[in-house]
């Protein structure tokens, strides 16, 4: 009985992990900052590369200026392996597909990456958060001018993701839980 109970703890753990990384590419996209801050622990550390490389809540704080240039952003999970160290702490490697629409000096040019995500998570006070994370890319497709085209007949009178609250996700679904 009691194996039993720990393998429902730890789905149930896997579960708020995976929302917690599904949480995290919706403040990446919407520019949410303070929801951004909510996922990590205050002592944490990321690793975004050149952007990037030290405490997590000194790389939030930087997000704004990383961001400006950034017209469109839209990571997605693929496959997501975690493992547990022990009851409180995971790691896990996840793989990423970002698209990144980014304003250039004549025309805007879009960066489409493919790579993973390596984080620890921990468990405290019942919360799962990150306390590190680094990225990498394993590919990386550009595209200069940009071939985003919002006027294309498939597209046409759908909403449109945005930054912020103007978001269609604040317009149309009213649950709490998906705001900071």
């Amino acid at each position: 009985m009691e194996r039993l109970s720990n393998q429902l703890q730890q789905l149930i753990d896997k579960e708020a992990i995976r929302d917690l990384v599904n949480i995290y590419c919706r403040a990446a996209d919407r520019h949410d900052h303070v929801l951004m801050r909510s996922l990590y622990h205050e002592d944490a550390t990321d690793d975004h590369g050149v952007f990037f490389k030290g405490s997590a809540m000194e790389f939030i704080d930087t997000l704004p200026s990383i961001q400006k240039d950034m017209l469109i952003l839209h990571h997605n999970v693929t496959t997501h392996n975690i493992e547990f160290v022990s009851e409180n702490k995971a790691e896990g490697e996840t793989y990423i597909i970002a698209f990144h629409q980014v304003k250039g000096d004549q025309k805007p040019f879009d960066v489409l990456i493919g790579g993973r995500y390596f984080d620890v998570y921990e468990k405290r006070k019942d919360i799962w958060k990150f306390l590190s994370r680094a990225v990498d890319a394993d590919w990386v497709y550009t595209s200069d001018p940009s071939n985003v085209d919002f006027e294309h007949p498939m597209v046409q009178g759908c909403h449109r993701g945005l930054p912020g609250e103007r978001d269609p996700l604040f317009k149309i679904l009213k649950r709490a839980k998906f705001q900071s």
